[in-house]
């Protein structure tokens, strides 16, 4: 029962990710509320108005005495079949002639109903003006009834007919029979010839009153009970309700598009996504504000100026988190690392995670592992005279990368850690895979101390996978917006078949251009940096493993 429920809860937390993922569609949901509008004024205003009018018939069937209680013949009246002969080509036909109108077009304006248990039927006529639409619908009453009526008298007159084959036998047998009594002295005869007589005046009597009664029946067919108008206003939903279902419709439309937008948009739209991605949680969102300063000036690594109280405070809560972790518990090795791209922000999780950790009290080696264009040491604070002891001591031999330099960094009044900075270096797989890299990242195994490694993108160079067995704690920076969700899933399961282990994600967002949007590209299915886009504060990548001469930054 826990698990279905967890399911359920599960499932409901995708629902509601995912409606808050489609209102960020903020810009389709309005252009398809804008145009749902407009294409509801256009309606109500750029189509040709039209009129109609309608008028009401109650159907009544031949009968001689309409006031007689008790049933009348209007029970047996099919309104159905009146119904269908009110729009038959006869009718048609009389009401055109009436309006010297073709038949063709007033078939087409015509409409008839039939209120339910009712012997009403109601006849309307649409037409472009409102006295066409009233002479037309009137036209097709008088039509109607007068070809129920023409009918009725029609079916009277063969029935009295009928009737009058009948009498005119009788009566000339009759008149013979009155001329037999007359000639005949017999009485017997007589007598039955008067018999015989008899009988004939009673069928001649009944037949005349079959006679009278049909030709005394009231053939009128119905009643107009509402003749057509002419209308006062055109037909239609008028401009305020076409307006409210344009606006339905395209805020429908609005959505829908939105919804397809984030179906095939392959960037992970929240932290729910990146964690689904990833198979580890996010650890933290860095504020958006970091960033928005003059684009093409390197900016500065550590937590500082108008910023620096949410974004250093959030850099402490991720690094609190980490040291919360079992897996980084254990180990204290920490790499930091993007998917793709080139941006900054890797190089500040690590320094300030470094810093973060170092204002906790613990010894921190901050390891710059980018040997294709190392920049931190020329980006950070010297710190003399504050450099943990165990860094001094590490016992690394003099030469190539990492053996060497290192540098005491100064956070601000909050303590310092050692840097190591990177090198170029002919062969990278050669040194990173070398032993003074391994002994390097081994002093994480003094208790107090943590080791934080920076590497460049994964998806890139390869250099991450060659830390990713020693250095088995892994932190992936990335934007949301510019990074795929294949991505993400291929970084998982680099690191893990490596031999590594995903801590979690550090999200951030990249800042616009000046003057520019960055909701176009994404629009269209970019969002992904460009390769000849160099970030702020860093030149372009050198060849891998290119020989050259190794690089020293000094201290500023």
């Amino acid at each position: 029962m826990s698990g279905e429920l967890l399911d359920d809860g599960e499932e409901v937390d995708l629902v509601r990710d995912q409606v808050r993922q489609i209102v960020r569609y903020k810009r389709l949901i309005a252009a398809g509320l804008v145009v749902g509008v407009v294409g509801g004024a256009y309606l109500a205003l750029g189509g040709t108005d039209t009129y109609a009018a309608s008028s009401s018939v109650m159907v009544r069937a031949a009968t001689a005495d309409p006031f007689a209680a008790g049933a009348t013949p209007d029970k047996g009246i099919d309104i159905g079949t009146e119904r269908q002969s009110a729009m038959s080509t006869s009718v048609a036909e009389a009401a055109a002639k009436a309006v010297k109108q073709p038949v063709t077009k007033l078939q087409h304006c015509l409409q008839v109903t039939n209120p339910p248990n009712t012997l009403v039927l109601r006849f309307t006529c649409t037409a472009a003006n409102g006295e066409d639409a009233a002479a037309w619908v009137n036209a097709f009453t008088a039509a109607y009834l007068g070809s129920r009526e023409s009918a009725t008298k029609a079916t009277i007159a063969k029935m009295v007919k009928g009737y009058q084959d009948q009498l005119d036998p009788l009566v000339k047998q009759r008149n013979e029979l009155l001329d037999q009594i007359d000639a005949t002295k017999d009485s017997q005869v007589v007598g039955t010839l008067v018999s015989v007589q008899t009988n004939l005046l009673s069928r001649i009597t009944e037949l005349n009153g079959d006679i009278s009664g049909l030709r005394a029946l009231d053939t009128t067919p119905g009643t107009v009970i509402k003749p057509g108008t002419v209308p006062d206003a055109p037909t239609g939903p008028g401009l305020g309700l076409m307006l409210g279902l344009g606006a339905a419709v395209g805020l429908a439309l609005g959505l829908l598009a939105a919804w397809l937008r984030l179906v095939f948009d392959p960037r992970p739209r929240s932290a729910g996504e990146v964690t689904r991605a990833m198979g580890a949680p996010v650890l933290g969102t860095l504020p958006h504000g970091r960033g928005r300063h003059d684009l093409q000036a390197p900016q500065p690594l550590l937590a500082e100026g108008h910023m620096a109280g949410r974004l250093a405070e959030e850099y402490r809560a991720i690094a609190f988190r980490l040291s919360h972790d079992r897996r980084f518990a254990e180990r204290r090795r920490l790499l930091v690392v993007e998917p793709r791209g080139s941006s900054d922000t890797a190089a500040a999780v690590a320094v300030n995670l470094s810093a973060s950790f170092a204002e906790m009290g613990k010894e921190v080696l901050l390891v710059e592992a980018d040997l294709r264009t190392p920049s931190l040491s020329a980006r950070l604070r010297s710190a003399e005279g504050h450099r943990p002891g165990w860094a001094r001591n590490a016992g690394l031999a003099e030469g190539g990368w990492p053996a060497g330099l290192q540098l005491p960094v100064d956070t601000g009044g909050y303590g310092s850690f050692d840097l190591v900075p990177g090198r170029r270096v002919p062969n990278v797989a050669r040194a990173l895979t070398s032993g003074q890299a391994g002994r390097l990242f081994a002093e994480a195994d003094d208790p107090g101390t943590v080791v934080v490694v920076l590497a460049p993108p994964l998806l890139s160079y390869a250099d991450a996978l060659a830390l990713a067995d020693r250095v088995d704690g892994v932190v992936v920076v990335c934007d949301p917006a510019e990074v795929r969700r294949e991505d993400l899933v291929r970084v998982r399961e680099l690191v893990d078949g490596a031999g590594g282990a995903v801590l979690g994600a550090v999200l951030h967002r990249a800042p616009a251009a000046p003057g520019g949007s960055r909701f176009l590209p994404r629009l269209l299915g970019g969002g992904r940096r460009t390769a000849t886009a160099a970030a702020p504060g860093r030149t372009h990548r050198a060849a891998p493993d290119a020989p050259t001469a190794p690089e020293h930054h000094p201290v500023p």
